[in-house]
């Protein structure tokens, strides 16, 4: 991925997501990757990823 480490840019889209819990998961991976400037063909493990945290943030809510 870009000039980031791959596990850098997972750590920094789970704590993004944390704190903006993002209703569209999609939309804001694709954000991420254009504000950031990451390299294609990560958005849909990344979505995954994100989808993944929100049900964590969800199921700790409860």
């Amino acid at each position: 991925m870009a000039k980031r480490s791959h596990n850098e840019v997972k750590e920094s889209l789970v704590e993004l997501t944390r704190i903006f819990q993002p209703k569209d998961s999609r939309k804001f991976v694709r954000e991420y990757i254009r504000k950031y400037r990451i390299m294609g063909g990560y958005e849909e493990e990344l979505t995954l990823l994100v989808e993944h945290e929100m049900g964590r943030l969800r199921s700790s809510v409860s």
